[in-house]
C-alpha cells in the first residue's frame, strides 16, 4: 500500500512534479516550499492526500519545526524526499552566491537528513531519498559550489546507508542523480543534451523510490556518461 512522503522543495521542477506522481500513485503526500503561493495552486489541483508546508531549508531551526508541523497533519511518514537545492543565488558575488548554495544544499539537507534518520530510527522504518545530479561527479569551473554540493550530498548519503544496514530499523537511504532535466533552474543553460522533462523524471524517479534502489540515474541513460566521466584523467580534465 502507498504510504506517507513529504517532498522538500516541490513548487517547481522535478520537486513539484514528484508530488504530482506520488499522489497519482495514491500516495498521502506533504510538499514544502519557499512560495507558499504555489503550494496553494498545487493543493488546488490535487486536493485531497496534499499538505503543504512554507519552508526555507536555510533557516534550519524553524525548517526542522515545519516538518514536524506537516508530519502530524499527515499523522506520519514513511518517506522523505530532500530534493530543495539551487545552483546559485543571484546575490552578485561569487563568494555571497557560494555561501548561500552552502546554506541551502549542504546545511540545510544535512540538517533534515540527520533528523528524519533518528525519527525513523525511533518509529523502526523509514525510507529517505536525496536528489543528487550527476554534476556532483566532477568539479565545474562554471559552478564549482554546486557541483561539491551535490557531491557533499553522495558521500552523506553513503554514510547514512552504512549507519542504516547497522540500525535495528528498516530504513532505506535512495541517491538519485538526474542529469539535463528541464526546469526553472535550467531554462538559461545551453548545450544541454539528453533533456528530460521534469514528468519523465519524475516517474524514473518515483520507480526508484518503490524499488528502494540504492541509486538511480535519471534519466537511465546518464549512467553512461557517470562511467565516462570516471575514465577521464584529471589532468585531461582540469584543462577543459
Amino acid at each position: 500500500m502507498p504510504g506517507k512522503a513529504i517532498i522538500i522543495g516541490a513548487t517547481s521542477g522535478i520537486g513539484r512534479s514528484l508530488a504530482v506522481e506520488l499522489h497519482n500513485r495514491g500516495y498521502i503526500v506533504g510538499a514544502t516550499g519557499r512560495r507558499n503561493q504555489r503550494l496553494k495552486e498545487l493543493q488546488d489541483e490535487l486536493g485531497d492526500r496534499l499538505y503543504i508546508q512554507t519552508m526555507d531549508v536555510s533557516h534550519t531551526e524553524n525548517a526542522i519545526k515545519q516538518l514536524k508541523r506537516i508530519t502530524d497533519q499527515m499523522n506520519g511518514l514513511d518517506i522523505i524526499v530532500l530534493n530543495a537545492g539551487i545552483s546559485r543565488s543571484g546575490e552578485g558575488t561569487t563568494r555571497k552566491t557560494d555561501l548561500k548554495v552552502v546554506d541551502i544544499n549542504i546545511r540545510g539537507f544535512a540538517n533534515l537528513t540527520s533528523f528524519c534518520f533518528e525519527q525513523f530510527e525511533k518509529q523502526g522504518h523509514g525510507h529517505l531519498v536525496g536528489i543528487s545530479s550527476i554534476a556532483s561527479l566532477f568539479g565545474w569551473g562554471r559552478t564549482p559550489v554546486y557541483n561539491a554540493s551535490k557531491s557533499f550530498v553522495n558521500t552523506y548519503l553513503q554514510g547514512y546507508r552504512q549507519k542504516a544496514n547497522h540500525s535495528d530499523a528498516n530504513i532505506t537511504i535512495t541517491n538519485i542523480l538526474p542529469g539535463f532535466v528541464r526546469s526553472e533552474m535550467t531554462e538559461n543553460k545551453k548545450n544541454m543534451f539528453w533533456v528530460s522533462s521534469a514528468k519523465k523524471a519524475a516517474t524514473q524517479i518515483a520507480d526508484a523510490i518503490e524499488a528502494k534502489k540504492d541509486k538511480a540515474y535519471v534519466t537511465k541513460r546518464w549512467r553512461l556518461i557517470a562511467w565516462l566521466i570516471k575514465l577521464i584523467p584529471e589532468k585531461i580534465w582540469n584543462r577543459m
